[in-house]
């Protein structure tokens, strides 16, 4: 008899304080729990198998490009954001500093109120949330955000007038044609971690890292 891995599970608190917020996280800890905060409104999530393997998966996607074009990269995983003036937090599925790696190189702590937020954030949404995220990473000032709806990737990034606007590329990794996300993630059926983060790499090396 086999047991098929949990599903997504997922549940929605109302009039929550901040202060009830802060607490929550204190005691979650290093769970694997992801918590949304947004303005009263609180949402746990555990993620699901398939939930996490096409997170890890775009999270070592950005780890060999810019192992392979020499980009500077500090990664932040799913680190909590949250800014108590916006009343808003969040984990991201992955997330990394790209641009503004020099400002939060060698912290151990990142404090929003003065360090910048992450570059880049991927957002894994398999399955419906009960709380709107896109706006939060907007609030928070999170630049270039992927979007993965467990079939395609998207890439959007912030504008000025404070919305996301879908790209054709990732402004991070520009020259990636971007289809070949989807083409990566379906490798995944047919490989396992280590040969398919070979096969990627090998890629990266002849058709972005020699040009």
């Amino acid at each position: 008899m086999t047991t098929a891995a949990p599903t997504e599970q997922r549940f929605l608190l109302d009039g929550v304080d901040w202060a009830f917020y802060e607490s929550l996280l204190r005691q979650v800890r290093d769970r694997h729990i992801f918590i949304t905060y947004d303005r009263g409104r609180l949402e746990l999530m555990s993620p699901s198998w398939k939930h996490d393997k096409r997170s890890r998966l775009l999270g070592l996607l950005v780890s060999i490009l810019c192992e392979e074009l020499g980009i500077p990269v500090e990664g932040g995983g799913s680190t909590t954001f949250c800014r108590e003036d916006l009343e808003k937090g969040l984990e991201a599925d992955q997330c990394f500093y790209l641009r503004n790696v020099d400002r939060v190189q060698g912290k151990e702590e990142i404090d929003l109120s003065r360090d910048p937020p992450p570059d880049l954030a991927i957002e894994v949404e398999i399955s419906h949330r009960l709380l709107e995220r896109i706006s939060i990473y907007a609030a928070l000032g999170v630049g270039e955000l992927w979007r993965d709806d467990g079939q395609h990737v998207r890439v959007y990034q912030l504008e000025a007038d404070g919305e996301y606007h879908e790209r054709s590329a990732s402004p991070s990794f520009p020259t990636l044609p971007w289809q070949q996300v989807d083409r990566f993630l379906e490798l995944s059926r047919t490989l396992d971690d280590m040969n398919w983060m070979r096969t990627v790499r090998q890629w990266v090396r002849e058709h972005l890292a020699a040009h």
